[in-house]
């Protein structure tokens, strides 16, 4: 199980809504929570990272709790993310590439390549697209759902 300090800033139902702290303040910042004035926080908005993940300890608003998941999932997970669009990408790329190899009275020789990037990048949306549908079947699996493990003290 990997686990990580968290504190809790709602709650609904039998889940909570957490936000990570970090133990050791960020590099570029310096803050623990969210982000303060890296390049990244003000590319991407400041946003804090706020998830929710089953409340088995009864832990309420301001507690500091410890999360965990569990690691063949995050491994799994972490597989499919990667692996699905390099994969599909590499796929989309060789078989357009294939086709329109054998096609030399159609395709002049130098949009061949041209058409193996739009496979791939057709690939790769095509990979994104399953993988958004898988990552929704997969939230309703326990496995990969985030659980509160204690009270950090």
């Amino acid at each position: 199980m990997i686990e990580e300090n968290a504190i809790v800033i709602g709650i609904e139902k039998d889940e909570a809504m957490l936000e990570i702290i970090r133990r050791t303040p960020c590099g570029l910042c310096g803050q623990t929570r969210g982000c303060g004035i890296s390049l990244w926080g003000r590319l991407f908005g400041h946003r804090k990272n706020i998830f929710k993940a089953v409340n088995q300890i009864n832990a309420k608003v301001g507690d500091s709790v410890i999360v965990g998941v569990e690691e063949q999932a995050l491994l799994f997970s972490s597989l499919m993310v990667y692996g699905i669009p390099l994969v599909s990408m590499l796929a989309g790329a060789l078989l357009v590439s294939g086709i329109f190899a054998g096609d030399s009275n159609h395709v002049s020789p130098g949009y061949t390549d041209l058409y193996a990037v739009m496979g791939a990048i057709a690939g790769l949306i095509i990979g994104l697209l399953w993988l958004k549908g898988h990552a929704t079947g997969r939230a309703l699996d326990a496995r990969y759902q985030p659980v509160i493990l204690r009270a950090d003290n």
